[in-house]
């Protein structure tokens, strides 16, 4: 019934999607990594809001909200293959840039109307280094829109001192339904503790900081000869059939405290186990985080084969049964064709409660 009343309610909602040129767009789709990449939201959303027909408009004059489509996570390092975001403000600049000069509409409201995505380490700072981000700030620009990242913290911190919308990383759909056509949910889970990942012996000091604050280093040291932990440092291509046989799956910090490793486990049955102090959750009210995951301190991880031992010994059935209701793993999952209930759904579910910045809801009411 909610989902049916939000259906009624999205009526009402309408969205102007920007037709920018290529070069903020479509250009970069030409390596296929672009859209299929845990940053790959950006592309994601703007495919599912153009294929919503009964939520978008072509006339701008009748909008509650602009979206404004520009990819900055397909500039992928020569060096190492990651995605390189270093020209995002000035792509994103000139882009507004654009708007505000070609079309009344960002002027009118400065922009808190206009929708962007920052799917990345720490949201629109843009940077993957949390000092760095930090000390380049939001840029000046978004700073009155509505930016939907995956980054949340529970606490201040200025990479989301902006309106934001907490989104999941990107797991591609059909990466995962292969998966599970080989190995069912509830098959066998032989596996009891999984992680697969960046897990240095010494971990690096850059700028100060050690990555993941030597969470996985410890996680190394004290579980790599222990029977129970299915512990990898390298990469391997089918690591979801590897989840799949998990039944607990462990998603520690990097560098910001978000991981993909979320949304894998959650869509492939396997118990989260979140290690990543004061890490904000996307879309509460439909993933009830607290039924389908653990949390772990990051000081507390010399205890986790404990723990692990308890929750299996007293409520994993209750855990496994509420983590593979079907809802679940679709509110968390991107679709080219919105689906009810899925992550752009969740999306407008939280855009459609901000409908007070509207510039044309705001003019109705103060004529009348």
């Amino acid at each position: 019934m909610f989902l049916l009343s939000l259906a009624a309610s999205f009526k009402d909602l309408k969205i102007f999607i920007y037709e920018l040129p290529s070069q903020y767009n479509e250009d970069w789709l030409s390596n296929k990594r672009c859209s299929n990449h845990l940053f790959a939201a950006e592309v994601a959303i703007h495919r599912a809001l153009m294929n919503t027909y009964d939520l978008r408009t072509f006339d701008p004059y009748e909008a509650d909200f602009f979206f404004v489509p520009v990819y900055v996570s397909c500039n992928f390092s020569t060096v190492n293959g990651f995605p390189a975001i270093g020209h995002a403000r000035s792509l994103l600049s000139s882009a507004v840039q654009l708007i505000s000069s070609s079309y009344p509409f960002w002027n009118r409201s400065q922009g808190s109307d206009h929708i962007f995505v920052a799917s990345h380490d720490y949201g629109a700072c843009f940077h993957a280094m949390e000092d760095r981000a930090i000390a380049d700030g939001i840029p000046e620009f978004m700073k009155n829109s509505i930016v939907l990242q995956t980054f949340g913290v529970n606490y201040k911190h200025p990479c989301q001192d902006v309106e934001n919308v907490l989104i999941p990383p990107y797991i591609p759909p059909e990466s995962l339904r292969k998966t599970l056509e080989k190995a069912p949910l509830t098959g066998n889970r032989d596996i009891m503790v999984f992680f697969r990942g960046k897990m240095e012996v010494h971990p690096k000091n850059v700028s100060g900081k050690f990555y993941s604050k030597r969470v996985r280093t410890e996680i190394w040291r004290r579980y790599s000869g222990d029977r129970r932990f299915y512990l990898q440092r390298h990469r391997f291509a089918g690591y979801q059939s590897e989840i799949v046989r998990s039944v607990f799956c462990l998603c520690p910090l990097g560098w910001a405290p978000w991981s993909p490793r979320l949304v894998e486990s959650v869509a492939l049955g396997c118990v989260p186990v979140i290690i990543a102090d004061g890490i904000r959750l996307p879309f509460p009210s439909a993933v009830k985080w607290s039924d389908i995951s653990l949390t772990v301190a990051e000081k507390d991880v010399g205890r986790l084969g404990r723990i692990l031992e308890h929750v299996a010994e007293t409520n994993l059935s209750t855990i496994q049964k509420n983590l593979w209701d079907p809802a679940v793993s679709k509110a968390l999952l991107f679709n080219d064709q919105m689906q009810e209930g899925d992550a752009t759904w969740q999306v407008l579910d939280s855009i459609y409660n901000k409908l007070d910045r509207s510039y044309r809801r705001r003019s109705r009411v103060s004529s009348q």
